[in-house]
């Protein structure tokens, strides 16, 4: 049994009634008060306007320098995968060329493709240059297409720094295609292996619909890899493969005969055009497959698709942004970093196989070159739309 002990304040002079030993301090005239009162008042005054910075100060990182502080990466994908890979790649070798040497934070936020994470970001970032995130096709796609569950916009951030990629369309010798005129006027269509119309695969289905090419689709794939051997296996006789993958995964079999690439998605160039990938200078891109066909350069609806996918599916497929309100002195220090890391000859040669080949872009125009390429119209948005849901089924809510 536990006993309960009781404190008994042991007795003194009471602080309530004065005392001989306490005199009664004297009162305050009328005049004193009304004078303390009006110095409390004019201090207050003073914290006001003096201190109002002090509430509100301004971001430490619009000095020029980021010295204490941490720049937090936010991934929105799991980790181990291609973006978290390329995203912890990037922020480990930027911090060394931000004045102040922040530290670094990857933070993944995975969930409902991406979306998730991005929602967080839009939602609560710090708009002072620390918090960072990254963005990558499989974020920008449920944007275009308008997803209920999207709460972002790329609207309304702005890009520091962006990386692209390219890729191949490649089919199978044995399904009797040995060049672009072999998708056309067939008696039985292509089978072109998927892993989902509403991600990466949505500019190649739109290429598909520009060439008025002959072609079936199955869904489902788990990566390109599986996709790939089962265009090995006779399964499927139509492919993609990003510039990262080719090597290990088409050249040999285009070496042996087996397979034929037909394109390169190509990429845009500062006007918005579409070029050779300069990883494929000897493949046909897209727009040359569709003059070889019918024997005009392409125009109108499906082609400004085409160049709006391929501007954010891979010329600009990676990139770092960060919130719209964020000081413009601290946007700044951010890009001129990027373009000193990715015109710096060391960093080139150990991001070769990271970056795919294609460069870090931060340059002075970057911005508006990638402003212009996320303005997506409302007629692109209803005709890609359209043709998931006409061709493959798929509405998308």
């Amino acid at each position: 049994m536990t006993s309960q002990k009781t404190y008994v304040e042991p007795p003194g002079p009471s602080y309530d009634t004065p005392t001989a030993e306490q005199p009664e301090p004297p009162k305050h005239s009328r005049r004193t008060i009304l004078a303390v009162v009006a110095s409390f008042a004019a201090l207050g005054v003073a914290t006001t306007v003096v201190g109002g910075g002090l509430l509100n100060p301004p971001s430490s990182t619009e000095d020029g320098n980021f010295s204490g502080e941490t720049l937090e990466f936010l991934i929105p994908l799991a980790s181990g995968g291609g973006t978290d890979t390329w995203a912890r790649f990037i922020g480990t070798e930027l911090t060394h060329y931000i004045p102040g040497s922040p530290g670094f934070a990857p933070v993944n936020e995975p969930g409902g493709e991406g979306i998730s994470g991005t929602n967080k970001f839009a939602r609560s970032a710090k708009a002072d240059g620390t918090e960072i995130l990254v963005g990558t096709a499989s974020t920008v796609v449920p944007w275009v297409l308008g997803r209920s569950a999207v709460r972002y916009s790329f609207e309304d951030l702005k890009p520091v720094v962006v990386n692209g990629t390219g890729g191949v369309i490649y089919a199978r010798t044995e399904a009797g295609v040995n060049g672009v005129e072999d998708l056309v006027n067939r008696d039985k269509p292509l089978e072109f292996g998927g892993i989902s119309a509403t991600g990466l695969d949505i500019t190649t289905l739109v290429a598909f619909d520009l060439l008025e090419a002959e072609v079936t689709s199955t869904f489902g794939f788990e990566g390109r890899g599986p996709v790939n051997l089962a265009l090995q296996r006779g399964e499927i006789d139509l492919d993609y493969q990003t510039t990262s993958a080719y090597g290990s995964a088409v050249k040999g079999i285009v070496e042996e005969g087996k397979a034929t690439v037909l394109m390169s998605f190509g990429q845009l160039d500062g006007s918005g055009e579409v070029v050779r990938d300069p990883n494929f200078p000897d493949v046909p891109t897209v727009p040359e497959a569709y003059e070889r066909l019918h024997g005009k350069k392409p125009s109108g609806e499906k082609f400004e698709a085409y160049k709006t996918l391929l501007g954010l599916t891979y010329t600009y497929q990676k990139g770092l942004w960060v919130p719209q309100e964020t000081p413009e002195k601290a946007v700044t220090l951010l890009r001129e970093s990027s373009e000193k890391l990715g015109a710096d000859k060391e960093f080139q040669d150990k991001a070769a196989k990271v970056l795919g080949g294609y460069p870090l872009v931060a340059d002075a125009g970057m911005a508006d070159r990638v402003r212009d390429a996320y303005t997506v119209s409302s007629s692109v948005r209803s005709y890609v739309k359209e043709l998931l849901e006409s061709n493959y089924d798929i509405h998308v809510e």
